[in-house]
């Protein structure tokens, strides 16, 4: 008859010393875990930067107020002596400086949320805020400095200094004040929107190594327990 086989020990072991169990990696003998980078470039550089972006963003709105008060139609009026009325009462003067200023508004909110994603692709929450406040105050600047720079505000002033009969321009005005939000709401619209699209994705998380006493039915055959 055969002898029944027996497992040999491995080769660096002694044949005749005590059997011991396979050594388990303690966590201060691995590798150190995996650290993320941070991100963004931190808090304070944030909040920094969107305070430079709220303040040029605003800054820009005298732009827009030129380029509307050079692009708006006018309004024009005209004095009998005693009272000012519009010249053409079915125009839609009024109507088009509003819509003028709201397709202005848009165009400078789709460049200024491109351009601030183009130089701070990274841009956090701060960021975004520091992007709505500055198109918000950008659309107040240009509004007063349209007025500021248009036609004569004060209307009894300029019909007599026009004349009786002479058609002269009305002041720029809003009627509806609904369109100072188009600037933000585009600017934040366009930034959300390409930080979606091309913005870094965060990095995929790695598994955490787990540290613990082999199981039972993983021991070597003719391990001693």
């Amino acid at each position: 008859m055969t002898a029944p086989l027996t497992p040999q020990p491995p080769h660096d072991e002694n044949p005749h010393g005590p059997r011991q169990a396979p050594h388990v990696p303690q966590p201060s003998e691995a590798a150190a875990p995996y650290r993320y980078e941070e991100d963004g470039p931190g808090m304070k550089t944030e909040v920094a930067q969107a305070a430079v972006t709220a303040v040029v963003v605003a800054v820009s709105g005298v732009l827009l107020g030129l380029v509307w008060m050079w692009l708006a139609p006018r309004v024009p009026l005209i004095s009998d002596g005693e009272a000012v009325y519009l010249k053409d009462t079915e125009g839609e003067q009024a109507i088009g400086v509003d819509g003028t200023f709201t397709l202005l508004a848009l165009a400078f909110g789709v460049l200024s949320g491109v351009i601030v994603f183009l130089l701070h692709r990274r841009g956090g929450i701060p960021l975004v805020v520091g992007l709505a406040v500055g198109g918000l105050l950008g659309a107040l600047l240009a509004w007063r400095a349209g007025i500021w720079l248009g036609p004569e505000t004060d209307v009894v002033a300029h019909a007599k200094s026009a004349g009786k009969g002479v058609v002269f321009d009305a002041p720029l005005e809003l009627k509806s004040k609904g369109t100072l939000l188009a600037w933000p709401v585009a600017a934040l619209a366009v930034h959300l929107g390409l930080t979606a699209l091309f913005g870094p994705r965060d990095p995929e998380p790695c598994p955490t190594p787990y540290y613990g006493e082999p199981r039972d039915d993983a021991r070597p055959e003719g391990t001693a327990s």
